[in-house]
């Protein structure tokens, strides 16, 4: 038999011909601000103790885990507050698997997931990678969306799921809970809110978690790779009605969260205000980039995440590598003159400020 050398030679599905995997780059710079990590490390105290709770874990390693993580998901209750019991919640490795199952359940062949572009890269890859169609809607000028003009697409597209990222990813955009409520009115499907970046956003903002009562259809779902700087234990989770949890149950692998992730986990939320405590500090470097951005000439979005989309970039081809080949590493996310970073430490910031200003590339 000859040697395979390319996708084409082999038997892939029709639907994922042609298609690109996610590909965020990744390069060993001094700086990298491209993938929304916390880049605050996980404080000595709280990394100890989710080592001690490693070691005991491994002591049993050679048995299976509790299927139902039933420690992990008591703790996500209790963090998520809002009178949450564990039979409301979900986990998986990182949120994306997460989405993968509420797509594996209520979507998949013959079935449509929808969403808002532009927004998280990897929504039409796992509707895609799942068998359903992808759809994508379209939002205001400024990437925000418009409760009667959001129900009214969806509506019109009928999707067995709907994405809405709140705050949105790659713009930062908030969204508002009118909109959730009228896209949620406006179908018979699956209403997925993903707050990844839920913890940056103003605190006396509410949470999609206050709308979970009496809609049995909604879907909130979060992640601890972010403010909880956990992006490498790969874990994610959700709230939704118990319904929902047993039918995730149907699609998800045999004991898919390793002991070892519930064990970090669940020590790392036993110390949730001791995590969170760098997202002051992260919110303050975010809205520095934004008002140095802007007096760089550049045009910054709002934003409530870890994260600045900015605009006015006369070629972000060229900046992203003049920027590379100063050691920083930020993200080009298709968006027409438009580059993304993110906040990262007081020096992270500066060192990435001063490089932006050195290349002088605003249009």
């Amino acid at each position: 038999m000859g040697r395979v050398t390319d996708l084409e030679d082999l038997p892939l599905r029709a639907d994922l011909r042609g298609l690109k995997p996610y590909g965020a780059p990744q390069a060993p710079l001094p700086v990298a601000l491209n993938v929304n990590e916390n880049t605050h490390p996980v404080p000595e105290e709280v990394a100890d103790d989710i080592l001690d709770s490693i070691a005991i874990a491994l002591r049993e390693v050679n048995r299976y885990p509790d299927r139902e993580f039933t420690e992990l998901r008591e703790g996500f209750a209790d963090y998520l507050g809002h009178g949450l019991t564990r039979d409301q919640i979900w986990a998986a490795n990182g949120s994306n698997e997460v989405l993968q199952h509420v797509l594996q359940a209520f979507a998949g062949p013959g079935r449509t997931a929808f969403g808002f572009a532009p927004t998280y890269s990897m929504y039409p890859l796992l509707a895609r990678g799942t068998g359903a169609e992808w759809i994508a809607g379209t939002r205001e000028h400024d990437y925000t969306l418009v409760a009667e003009t959001a129900a009214a697409q969806v509506a019109d597209a009928a999707p067995d799921v709907v994405f809405l990222c709140a705050p949105n990813n790659p713009t930062g955009t908030p969204l508002r809970l009118d909109v959730i409520e009228a896209v949620y009115d406006a179908t018979d499907g699956i209403v997925v809110v993903d707050e990844a970046y839920q913890e940056f956003a103003p605190r006396d903002e509410q949470s999609a978690l206050t709308l979970l009562p009496e809609r049995p259809r909604l879907v909130v779902s979060r992640t601890m790779s972010k403010a909880f700087a956990f992006a490498g234990a790969r874990v994610g989770y959700l709230a939704a009605d118990p319904a929902v949890i047993d039918a995730l149950r149907l699609v998800r692998l045999p004991y898919h969260l390793s002991a070892l992730t519930q064990a970090a986990a669940s020590a790392a939320l036993r110390h949730a205000p001791v995590m969170l405590g760098t997202v002051d500090e992260i919110v303050a470097e975010r809205d520095r980039i934004s008002a140095t951005l802007a007096a760089l000439g550049y045009t910054p979005h709002e934003s409530w995440t870890n994260f600045v989309l900015f605009s006015g970039v006369d070629d972000p081809a060229s900046t992203w590598q003049a920027l590379y080949d100063r050691g920083i590493l930020i993200r080009d996310v298709g968006i027409p003159h438009s580059l993304r970073v993110t906040a990262g430490t007081a020096e992270e910031s500066t060192a990435f400020l001063e490089a932006l200003a050195s290349i002088g590339s605003a249009a």
